[in-house]
This record gives structure tokens, C-alpha cells and sequence, in this order.
């Protein structure tokens, strides 16, 4: 069985027996326009069926991952520990693309993987590859496991602490590898990948959550922020879908009970704890709400 690789922030997999009870028994093809870390995807294993997200660097890990799990596999097991001597033979072994002093190996190879936001040319089949497997690095001894890019597209967050990290996830990239053969994976906005959705197609929307509260922070996490016309749009797609005979389920943050049962979905709040945000105070269980226009006599998903 495939499990995700990458930790991310909103992952799905502590509810996933609530999913699971609102989500279709059968469907055709399987569409999850906001990836992530997976959560889902992975644990229903679809045979056929469309996975994208807007943050580049993660389908391209997706990608690295379907077609070259051995040599990624090889490279993130070249890396050093975090905490290491920066590698004199490497660039940015002294200082980042903004002059910062580079004090540690994590540092430096933070630097490497932000070649695409501050770069100026495309990257080589090399440099995707070594990119992928810089995600996989970061994302295993960043400071919790928290992916964030700043405006500029850079990722930012610094290095957390731990006994005996694993970046390679050997087993879990080979068994992914599998799985994504008959997937396609795709980087745009979330309504061209609906656009093709046909009866009795299934789609799972987990889109970056609207904020609890005017402070909250929910999309953080990509240098372009998915905003409130954003939320807007993506429920006049899921309204259109249902129109067309398409199974639809969301998830999103509670505070959007009322919005979306006024568009015709029956709400549920569960409660979801949030182990993923910079501040620790902020940490604990919200309420989240799922969504769906699965009749209650085609539900019970028992994959």
C-alpha cells in the first residue's frame, strides 16, 4: 500500500474515516485538483484519475517520483545531515542567493532547491531531479515539517530539530512510483483541471482553507495565496460539477458551514487537529467542515 511521502500542511489523513463515510461507493475517474501531500490519493489508490497542484516544486517531486525513483532514491541518500559542514564543493557554500551567511549543510542546501524561484533560466533534467530530492530533504529536517515560501517564491522555513530523520523514504517513494503510473500529473489553476469532469467522475477538493479568524493564517504556505474570490470561484465550479452529474466532496475550514450549504451541499463540522504552524500557540483542534453532493444511498467508500 502507498503512503504519502511528504509531510504538508492541512494533510487529510486523520479524517479520513469521516471521508470515507461521504464519499461514493464507485466512481469513473478521479480528480484532486489541490494534491498536497497526498493524503487522500494515496489511501484510495485510484487507478485512473488526474492529480495537480499550483506549487510547482511539489509536482515535480510527484513527477520525479513516477519516472525516477531510483535515482532519487540514490541522491537523497547522498545528503549529509542538517546540522553537517556546508559541502565547499557545492554553490552557496558561504553565503544564499541574498548574502545570508551560510552556517550549516540544511542551510546551504535550502539555497540549492530555491534555484527555481531565483533563478533566471529553466532547469536541466538534473536540476529537477536534484530539486525533487531537496523537497524531500527540507521537508524531513525543516523546522516541523513546515513547507512556506515567501513572496518571492522561496522557501523559507529554517532547520527544526531532530534525532534521526529519514529523508530517503525509500519504501514509501518505490510504492508511490507504482501507484502514479496510471495518474497524470498536472501544474494549474484548479478550474482547468475541471473543466473535462463528465458524470460520475469523482472529485475531492482540499483547497487552502479560509482563515479562521481576520489573523489567521492559512496561505502561507505558496508565494501565490489563494484568496477569497479564489474560494468564491472554486464553489461555483463545485456547483456546475454537481449540475453535470459529477461526485463532489470538499473540505475547507468550518467558517464556511453557511456558504456552502446555501450552494447545496450537505455540511458536516469535524474536528482536526493542526499539528503544522509556525506559531506552537496556534496549534490544536479547528473545526473543519466536509462537504458533498454524494446521495446517502451511493455513499461508503471501502477502498
Amino acid at each position: 500500500m502507498a503512503k504519502p511521502i511528504l509531510k504538508w500542511a492541512g494533510g487529510k489523513r486523520q479524517l479520513l474515516d469521516a471521508l470515507y463515510t461521504r464519499f461514493p461507493e464507485e466512481w469513473n475517474r478521479y480528480y484532486e485538483p489541490f494534491v498536497g501531500g497526498g493524503a487522500v490519493f494515496f489511501a484510495l489508490e485510484p487507478d485512473d484519475g488526474v492529480i495537480n497542484d499550483s506549487n510547482a516544486r511539489l509536482m515535480n517531486f510527484y513527477e520525479q517520483v513516477r519516472e525516477n525513483p531510483e535515482p532519487l532514491i540514490d541522491r537523497c541518500k547522498s545528503f549529509r545531515p542538517p546540522e553537517a559542514e556546508p559541502d565547499p564543493g557545492r554553490p552557496f557554500h558561504e553565503t544564499d542567493q541574498n548574502g545570508r551567511d551560510i552556517d550549516c549543510y540544511y542551510y546551504q542546501q535550502r539555497a540549492l532547491f530555491n534555484r527555481r524561484p531565483y533563478g533566471d533560466r529553466e532547469l536541466t533534467d538534473d536540476e529537477r531531479l536534484e530539486e525533487a530530492a531537496l523537497l524531500l530533504y527540507l521537508n524531513r529536517t525543516c523546522y516541523n515539517g513546515l513547507y512556506r515560501e515567501n513572496q518571492s517564491g522561496g522557501f523559507n522555513a529554517p532547520i527544526g530539530r531532530y534525532d534521526d530523520p529519514d529523508w530517503v523514504r525509500e519504501g514509501r517513494v518505490r510504492a508511490a512510483s507504482e501507484l502514479l503510473e496510471g495518474i497524470e500529473l498536472r501544474n494549474e489553476d484548479f478550474e482547468s483541471v475541471l473543466e473535462e469532469i463528465e458524470t460520475g467522475d469523482f472529485v475531492y477538493c482540499d483547497p487552502p482553507y479560509e482563515p479562521m479568524s481576520p489573523t489567521a493564517q492559512f496561505t502561507q504556505y505558496a508565494a501565490d495565496d489563494f484568496d477569497r474570490d479564489d474560494q468564491a470561484r472554486l464553489l461555483e465550479v463545485a456547483q456546475q460539477l454537481d449540475q453535470r452529474g459529477a461526485f463532489v466532496v470538499m473540505s475547507n475550514s468550518g467558517v464556511l458551514r453557511d456558504r456552502y450549504e446555501e450552494a447545496g451541499f450537505e455540511v458536516k463540522l469535524e474536528g482536526a487537529r493542526r499539528a503544522i504552524n509556525s506559531d506552537g500557540s496556534s496549534r490544536g483542534e479547528v473545526n473543519e467542515l466536509i462537504a458533498t453532493n454524494v446521495p446517502a444511498d451511493r455513499r461508503g467508500c471501502q477502498r
